[in-house]
């Protein structure tokens, strides 16, 4: 009786002093994993939330860059971290669950691994190739690359990036073969499609807007089932003759597994109400991105939004029997 009343008292306390740290959260600097290098997409993204909540939250949200391996890298770092509100990870949703189907050494579950938060943005991907290649249309480019198996390049940003799965589930999913030639980062991925270098590529209006603009690339199709407002003359794939073809550049932010759910909540409400403002309204039409659809903004939606993505990549990855180069 008196071992177990002890058991009760030390539970109680526990979950009293939990309590009391999550009502007074933060009370210190919070490190924003991004595991890319900075100033991509993602990067700019987790910044720009970052200010907000240091603004909101009153402590400094600081961004730390650790890439390496697609992505696992940071990952695993931050699944390692203890669960207390002090080391946030920014990803993108698919190479984050996708990693441990790409790298057999991730050893972190993307899905039941992390408690989920917030979902931050969403940019569609366009299918572009060289301005000069022999298609006029997404239906003209998928009956080129049938004819000729194995001869149409795509470039991407690195094997296992959300670049490089874009252009996989297009591959599957139209039944064409295509070369992947992986390149360290957008840029010079898009300077040799702008060259002519290579032929197509699949990547998010942030990094080809400018080109399309100039006209030094062409825009066949977005992945999504609505047209850009940023580019409303570009049909979808559905439109394009690829139904079905809808791929999102999803940047979402997670805590370590076991992260107080109070602090979870703190910081969900407060990245709502940002989502919600006018600065970062304005911010992400600069981005060529979009606030989250449906209920993805928050850490039960993210939940389910995050599932479905492992589900679909992983299935994608081992269809296709995806390997890093």
């Amino acid at each position: 009786m008196l071992k177990s009343m002890r058991i009760l008292a030390i539970t109680a306390a526990a979950v009293l002093t939990t309590g009391v740290f999550a009502q007074n959260y933060p009370t210190k600097t919070v490190s924003v994993v991004v595991p890319f290098a900075a100033g991509g997409p993602t990067d700019t993204i987790a910044r720009l939330y970052g200010e907000q909540l240091s603004k909101t939250l009153g402590q400094p949200f600081i961004v730390e860059n650790v890439a390496g391996a697609g992505g696992v890298t940071g990952t695993s770092r931050v699944s390692k971290s203890p669960a207390d509100g002090y080391t946030l990870l920014v990803h993108n949703v698919a190479p984050h669950v996708a990693g441990p189907a790409l790298y057999p050494g991730a050893n972190y579950d993307p899905v039941d691994g992390f408690e989920p938060i917030a979902s931050l943005a969403e940019a569609a991907i366009y299918v572009v190739v060289r301005k000069d290649f022999p298609a006029t249309n997404l239906k003209e480019f998928l009956a080129y690359a049938k004819s000729n198996p194995g001869k149409v390049s795509f470039a991407s940003a690195g094997s296992g990036s959300a670049t490089h799965l874009a252009c996989e589930l297009l591959k599957q999913q139209a039944k064409i073969d295509m070369l992947h030639v992986p390149y360290r980062g957008t840029g010079p991925a898009l300077n040799d499609l702008v060259s002519g270098k290579v032929d197509m590529m699949c990547d998010q209006g942030l990094n080809v807007g400018a080109q399309l603009k100039a006209n030094t690339v062409r825009a066949l199709a977005i992945a999504q089932d609505v047209r850009s407002q940023a580019f409303p003359d570009v049909p979808t794939a559905r439109e394009a003759g690829l139904d079905g073809f809808v791929v999102n550049a999803s940047t979402a932010i997670y805590a370590p597994k076991g992260t107080p759910a109070a602090i979870i909540k703190t910081l969900s409400e407060a990245l709502f109400a940002a989502g919600r403002s006018e600065i970062i309204a304005q911010r992400l039409e600069q981005l060529v991105s979009e606030r989250p659809s449906g209920n993805r903004m928050s850490p039960a939606g993210l939940k389910s939004f995050t599932a479905a993505e492992h589900s679909k990549w992983t299935t994608a990855i081992k269809s296709g029997g995806i390997k890093i180069n």
